[in-house]
């Protein structure tokens, strides 16, 4: 039977889990991290709660969260660059999120504004401006309407 795992009976759950899900390792910047394979609980809601925030302790708790290393000082060291560390973390981020992202998609993505951690969603890329990355100003309902005249009673 292909695609069923046999399970002993006696098998613990981590051992089950490390079958079911192997870890794979990625050396970013002379760092050697775990490839981000499930989105660790919890930290969409760290993300929504650090979303405007600056400060690079709490950029530091999400890299750390999601790649289980504090790596951001190795990296600054390093000397990676802002447009890096985008690409680092949109990648880690779609890879938790289930999405085989490349590094290459993730640069992509970075380039073209998306929010960390989209994948190729064309309904995300969307609603960014490519002039700011920012979202973009609705379109006017005249120039997405059809082009059938509307008769006023």
């Amino acid at each position: 039977m292909t695609g069923r795992r046999v399970v002993s009976k006696t098998q613990s759950w981590d051992a089950f889990w490390a079958e079911a899900a192997p870890r794979a390792e990625v050396e970013i910047r002379g760092v050697t991290l775990q490839v981000p394979a499930d989105m660790p609980m919890g930290v969409e809601q760290r993300i929504q709660e650090l979303q405007d925030s600056t400060e690079l302790e709490d950029v530091a708790e999400l890299v750390s969260l999601l790649f289980g290393t504090d790596c951001i000082a190795q990296w600054r060291e390093a000397g990676m660059g802002l447009k890096e560390f985008q690409t680092v973390l949109t990648w880690g981020l779609a890879r938790a999120s289930g999405r085989d992202t490349t590094f290459a998609e993730a640069l992509a993505l970075v380039e073209q504004g998306a929010p960390a951690g989209k994948g190729p969603n064309r309904a995300a890329r969307r609603s960014q401006s490519a002039a700011t990355g920012g979202p973009s100003k609705p379109t006017s309902r005249a120039s997405t309407g059809s082009a059938r005249s509307r008769s006023r009673t």
